[in-house]
């Protein structure tokens, strides 16, 4: 089902309870994180061990923290995990500034970091997620210990049709169209359509699951801010693609410096299998899990098998120092 391969074959915050409307999974904590101009929901769950490293992960595009949850239980044992919701998605606020863009969510990820003061972590992202770590590691390499990408949202010239419908979320007015077009669509009809975009096979998914997923997405839609997040990321995405020299997503992918893992699924509609080889050649110190039967969140859909690829990527990374000690 998998093959793990190496690349060519070769203001002090305050932490305050959340409101009463946060729901946590079972066994996870959800709290409030306040900075200056901005709010972050960060969900965390108790770790087995007071000595584990820490790890911070990131969503992708109209998912949250929720999307972190499967993994998070499987590597409980290996690191202290966190997932925060960027701003606008999940229980985050928008923030003050109003900034989208892949930087200004890369800039939120660098300021909770700074804030929790727990060294360098191990960071992953998903999707758009994956392009803000991507930008994170780059310019703060002094707060990313090891960088995990499953399916990054990294520039494609030629993307996938099926990614079009999600590009076309940039555009102004679209998704004002989009929910005239849709009114009459149920929640169960809305969640359905997203996991078949986004998983390779959507009956992995259990009834309980989807039970959740329609519960969340009608707390969301309530939200009165939940298109314009949904859209100004959308276009804070494409305008990264577009960006070149030293600010160019692929260059700053070959800033990267931690060891990487690289997470590509077979199925995906969204980020196309093919790049995974280019991405590969880009990270410098990197290694390649693909998953042909995953689609675009493969951490979600086999937390299993990820979870053991990033285990064997914290040994490479261990073992490494004894190796230049020896030579």
């Amino acid at each position: 089902m998998s093959s793990t391969e190496p690349p060519e074959l070769r203001a002090a915050p305050s932490s305050v309870a959340p409101p009463d409307n946060l729901q946590s999974q079972k066994g996870e904590t959800l709290r409030t994180v306040r900075l200056a101009g901005l709010t972050l929901a960060v969900r965390g769950r108790a770790v087995r061990r007071p000595d584990l490293p820490p790890a911070l992960y990131v969503h992708g595009l109209g998912g949250s923290s929720q999307n972190w949850s499967a993994l998070m239980g499987q590597l409980s044992d290996t690191v202290d995990g966190e997932a925060l919701d960027l701003p606008g998605f999940g229980h985050s606020p928008p923030p003050d500034d109003g900034d989208y863009s892949v930087s200004g969510h890369a800039r939120a990820v660098i300021r909770q970091l700074e804030a929790a003061g727990r060294g360098k972590v191990h960071l992953l992202g998903n999707s758009m997620g994956g392009a803000v770590a991507t930008r994170v590691a780059a310019v703060r390499p002094d707060l990313v210990r090891t960088l995990t990408l499953v399916s990054p949202a990294l520039p494609e010239l030629r993307p996938q049709r099926t990614a079009m419908p999600t590009a076309l979320l940039a555009l102004p007015g679209v998704t004002a169209l989009f929910g005239k077009l849709t009114r009459d669509w149920t929640a169960e009809r809305r969640t359905r359509e997203v996991l078949t975009l986004c998983y390779g096979d959507p009956a992995r998914v259990t009834a309980e699951g989807f039970a959740a997923a329609v519960a969340e997405y009608e707390r969301r839609l309530e939200l009165p801010y939940f298109w314009d997040s949904l859209s100004r990321s959308a276009r804070g995405i494409v305008n990264a693609y577009t960006l070149n020299g030293q600010h160019s997503l692929w260059r700053q992918a070959e800033r990267v410096l931690a060891p990487t893992l690289l997470v590509y699924g077979g199925r995906d509609l969204l980020v196309s299998f093919r790049m995974a080889r280019r991405a590969s050649a880009a990270f410098r110190d990197s290694r390649l899990l693909t998953l042909p039967e995953a689609g675009h969140v493969a951490m979600m859909e086999y937390p299993e098998v990820v979870a053991g690829a990033f285990r064997e990527l914290l040994m490479d990374t261990e073992r490494t120092p004894e190796i230049l000690k020896g030579s």
